[in-house]
């Protein structure tokens, strides 16, 4: 969780009172913050005491003491939410995203706060907030940087694009002298704050920058911004670029910005939007987007995770203690409607509306009651009761169990089994940190062949197996995706022939008191049959089978799996110098 050092005077000041130590702890504890440390008795001369206050990981509104001050007044009931606004609705300046950042940083968002009065302190927090997000949702800007201007300084329209190193030539914040882009990699190689983002474009051909409309350099996105642009204590129009690999996060990071410094504006809480046009898919759209959200909770699971009996109204109220705008639903009497602000980004599901009811209306408010069920004793899943008896069949039948990762390559999971990846089944990974882990595995093949793969040197044959859960798409979910418990065995060895796991099969059917069906189509009973495969490439031509699977007498015939002997490249691509034979099916049918 971030700590975050406020200025314990002005924190007071905004809101409204001052508070005892102990007060102020118990209040962080009501709304879900920890404080972590008041510096007041430790304070010498002139230094102002500061409260240094743990905040939500999630909650990027509250890195700075602005946001800190505003929810906790609106959880207080002192203030009402703010109301942001666009001036002009209709923006009068635009940002052209150029095709050439396609390759390196493709995303941008940008917004101008008109008519700013900053102080010291306030200009610090400015600038402090800025680093935090760097570190906090930006992972240290790899995925969205940020980039704040004097715009008096720069003439709109803006471009937003990519060019060679030595095409790019500024003055870098607080320096003297112009440099070009293999100049300032050079220049800021051992510096101990900015050194640590060279290597996100430093590879790269082409180096993202942001240009006004004389081509004057404004920043060189994540690394530095131009001296040229810089703001000061007597800036009065700030322009903010915020560019990034993540569209989400860059628009998320856009709204927290002017959400909590446009306060600071003449006007408070009035922003002025761009026009962001992409080059390459002819595309517009106007930043920040500062309409709420609209989301849904179901008023009888807040009351019954809550031990309550409020009405919709009832909670309603409790929400808008959290900056939620919350009406009873039109259409369905147990649905609130909700409306959520740009500043809270975390509000993703109904249990995150639910727990900032149960803020707002006391955890220590709560009663305590019996949980309302049929049954408190725990009890094993049904389909870990299935996979536990293919575990001791499988065992029986003297092969060893395994446990690899769930994650692997794209390469293990697709190209190594000869399979080509259509889009529609696998789970991929965003950012990656190893190649070993690019996607949420689709089979149990992969990590069983790399667990031969490093035991190879044992005595053959090697029987193995694993029963555990794969990951495949389902666009019609909410969460896109869905677990399925599979189970999957492989024999190695100097040979290896498809009786070995045709007979291992036949064990575990046995075990599942399902019976062989000679021919499926006369015998409509329950049972289990096998059929030719000759499209799948993993298998060796000729010595590859689908298995079939009917669960009650006239019932549906399903394709749960496959066995055969596997193609020798398959050997070849996880570097097993033998023959093997694998056998895999969805333990999910048994239920």
């Amino acid at each position: 969780m971030p700590t975050i050092p406020v200025d314990k005077e002005d924190l007071y000041k905004l809101l409204g009172r001052s508070y005892t130590t102990e007060e102020f702890d118990e209040l962080c504890f009501d709304f879900g913050l920890e404080l972590d440390e008041d510096t007041t008795d430790d304070c010498q001369g002139d230094e102002r005491p500061q409260l240094k206050i743990e905040v939500p990981a999630n909650r990027y509104d509250m890195l700075c003491i602005e946001g800190i001050a505003q929810a906790l007044n609106e959880f207080l009931g002192n203030v009402e939410p703010p109301k942001y606004t666009l001036n002009p609705a209709k923006p009068v300046t635009s940002l052209t995203i150029k095709e050439s950042t396609l390759p390196i940083r493709q995303y941008a968002a940008s917004a101008i706060l008109r008519n700013v009065t900053f102080d010291e302190r306030t200009y610090d927090s400015f600038i402090a907030f800025q680093d935090k997000l760097h570190t906090n949702l930006c992972r240290n800007r790899t995925l969205v940087a940020i980039g704040t201007h004097d715009l008096d300084t720069l003439t709109p329209p803006f471009t937003y694009e990519a060019l060679a190193p030595e095409d790019i030539k500024f003055k870098p914040l607080n320096q003297d002298k112009e440099m070009n882009g293999h100049e300032l990699m050079e220049f800021y190689e051992k510096d101990k704050n900015l050194g640590k983002y060279l290597h996100i474009i430093r590879d790269s051909p082409v180096y993202p920058v942001m240009l006004d409309a004389n081509r004057t350099v404004a920043s060189m996105p994540p690394i530095i911004n131009s001296d040229h642009s810089k703001i000061t204590l007597n800036t009065k129009n700030v322009w903010i670029d915020v560019t990034g690999t993540d569209k989400t996060k860059t628009e998320v990071v856009i709204e927290q910005i002017v959400a909590m410094f446009s306060r600071y504006c003449k006007t408070p809480f009035e922003i002025e939007p761009l026009d962001i046009i992409s080059e390459h898919n002819n595309e517009s759209r106007i930043t920040p987007n500062i309409a709420p959200r609209v989301a849904q909770a179901e008023i009888s699971y807040i009351n019954s995770c809550l031990g309550l009996d409020y009405s919709g109204e009832e909670i309603s109220k409790l929400l808008k203690k959290m900056a939620l705008e919350a009406s009873q639903s039109k259409e369905d009497k147990d649905l609130i409607d909700v409306k959520v602000p740009i500043t809270r980004s975390d509000v993703l599901h109904q249990c995150d509306i639910m727990e900032d009811a149960a803020i707002a209306y006391g955890y220590n408010n709560l009663t305590k009651t019996k949980p309302k069920g049929e049954s408190l004793v725990a009890a094993p899943l049904p389909i870990n009761k299935v996979a536990d008896i293919l575990r001791l069949a499988s065992a029986q039948a003297g092969y060893l169990e395994v446990m690899p990762l769930t994650l692997c390559s794209h390469d293990e999971n697709f190209k190594f089994l000869r399979q080509s990846d259509d889009g529609t089944k696998a789970v991929k990974l965003a950012n990656p940190k190893t190649i070993e882990y690019q996607v949420v595995r689709t089979t149990l093949l992969p990590g069983i062949l790399k667990t031969i793969k490093e035991n190879r040197k044992h005595s053959l044959p090697i029987k193995v197996f694993e029963s555990g859960d794969i990951v495949l798409k389902n666009p019609k979910l909410e969460r896109k995706a869905f677990n399925q418990r599979n189970w999957c065995a492989i024999y190695a060895g100097k040979t290896s022939g498809f009786e070995y796991v045709q007979g291992l099969l036949g064990k575990i059917m046995q075990t599942m008191r399902t019976e062989w069906l000679e021919n499926p189509k006369e015998n409509k009973g329950r049972g289990y049959w096998i059929e030719e495969d000759k499209d799948n490439a993993t298998f060796f031509p000729g010595r590859g089978a689908k298995i079939f699977f009917r669960a009650h007498e006239g019932g549906e015939d399903q394709h749960i799996g496959a066995l055969g002997v596997l193609h020798p490249e398959v050997m070849t691509s996880f570097e097993i110098p033998y023959a093997a034979s694998s056998v895999e099916i969805n333990a999910e049918v048994f239920l």
